[in-house]
């Protein structure tokens, strides 16, 4: 959601670490992160733990928010109008990770819908990470027990497919990962 305190929407990185309270910035506007619900962090929970066995094995890192990504080359570029938290992020090049967050584009951003944050994850969210080359993106939305996974192909966003939850959810750059959803939702 937008926050109205915010007078202008030109705001920077520099800005940003500044501010109190969880945030993010996009295109320079502020957005507040609002409290997560059990179901919420239940998913993340769950997600994080397959994708962490998966990945170790890769030689990636997977992290869960509050973890800034910052979409700039470099942490000296005070313009930079881009930071988020992604509720779980993979990056498989350890140089984009610094004890400030990642700076770049992680791999993999996972971002689990809400009331509050829906819009924004399927519209702002969305554009952002085609634009920066986030390989793969997935959206869950828990109410309708889903997820949809997009990957980076020929300069936009492809969709793969929206796999419910008696589906195994098969990644769009890596096939071999595949996680069982009846696992992730079945106890909600």
């Amino acid at each position: 959601m937008k926050t109205p305190e915010f007078p202008n929407h030109n705001y920077t990185y520099e800005d940003y670490l500044k501010w109190d309270g969880q945030w993010e910035l996009i295109d320079g506007v502020p957005y507040s992160m609002a409290s997560s619900s059990f179901t919420h962090q239940y998913i993340i929970g769950e997600l994080y733990a397959a994708l962490r066995d998966y990945f170790q094995q890769q030689g990636c890192i997977v992290v869960m928010a509050p973890f800034d990504v910052i979409f700039a080359s470099n942490l000296d570029d005070k313009s930079v109008k881009n930071v988020v938290q992604p509720d779980i992020s993979v990056i498989c090049d350890r140089e984009k990770i610094t004890e400030k967050g990642c700076v770049g584009a992680p791999d993999l951003i996972v971002e689990v819908l809400s009331p509050s944050t829906a819009l924004k994850d399927r519209n702002e969210k969305y554009k952002l990470y085609q634009r920066f080359e986030v390989k793969e993106y997935w959206m869950v939305d828990p109410l309708h027990r889903t997820i949809e996974v997009y990957g980076w192909h020929n300069g936009v966003y492809e969709k793969r497919e929206v796999f419910g939850e008696q589906d195994v959810l098969v990644s769009f750059l890596h096939p071999d990962l595949k996680i069982c959803l009846k696992d992730v939702f079945q106890r909600l």
